[in-house]
């Protein structure tokens, strides 16, 4: 790391790349990749902390004829996301239930950038409205939230402000481990306590 390097999170993808360049026999060319991307913290004080907030949840229908829930996320942390989730419904036409879908993978967040998670479903669900349960993820970060919507015959239908709750799960495992630990050192130092002597009249 340069000596002038200024705190906050950096960001860098490591390439392995091999070709085969075209020649006289072969006219097309190849090139295999794979990268590994990297997150690197600068400056003191520790991590900086990972936090999203979900404003808005869209009803969708793909060219296909497919529902789509777009979720948008706010990475309203301090560290980059790598968003995961799944999707959830209930309350629908004649009490159909249906799920979980799984979010499309691959959408990662700088710290203040907002964008786009997705969850498609089987075209054969009915319109609505349903119930549906939202659920993303990004490492120990889970957010949580529910609303009700109705899918369009086609297009983007009407947005939606969700309501829930959030949930950081490393502080729960935190409070857990120590309350564990606080438990142990008193049973130990009771344990090396001496005794009292009974005292003789």
């Amino acid at each position: 790391m340069p000596s002038d390097a200024w705190k906050g999170e950096r960001y860098a993808v490591i390439w392995a790349q091999t070709t085969a360049e075209p020649d006289q026999v072969h006219n097309i060319g190849l090139a295999s990749r794979v990268g590994i991307r990297m997150y690197l913290d600068v400056g003191p004080g520790g991590e900086p902390p990972s936090d999203m907030s979900i404003d808005r949840l869209t009803p969708e229908r793909d060219a296909t004829g497919r529902p789509v829930l777009a979720a948008q996320v706010h990475n309203t942390g301090g560290r980059a996301l790598d968003l995961s989730g799944s999707l959830s419904l209930s309350d629908g036409p004649g009490g159909l239930r249906a799920g979980p879908y799984p979010a499309q993978l691959g959408v990662a967040l700088r710290p203040g950038e907002t964008g786009r998670l997705a969850v498609v479903m089987d075209a054969r669900l009915p319109e609505g409205p349903w119930k549906v349960d939202m659920v993303v993820q990004s490492g120990l970060i889970k957010r949580e939230v529910s609303a009700t919507v109705v899918f369009p015959k086609a297009g983007i239908g009407r947005p939606v402000t969700p309501s829930g709750a959030s949930r950081l799960i490393l502080p729960s495992i935190v409070v857990a481990l120590g309350l564990v630990a606080a438990g142990v050192l008193t049973w130990r130092r009771r344990r090396a306590r001496p005794h009292a002597e009974p005292r003789r009249a």
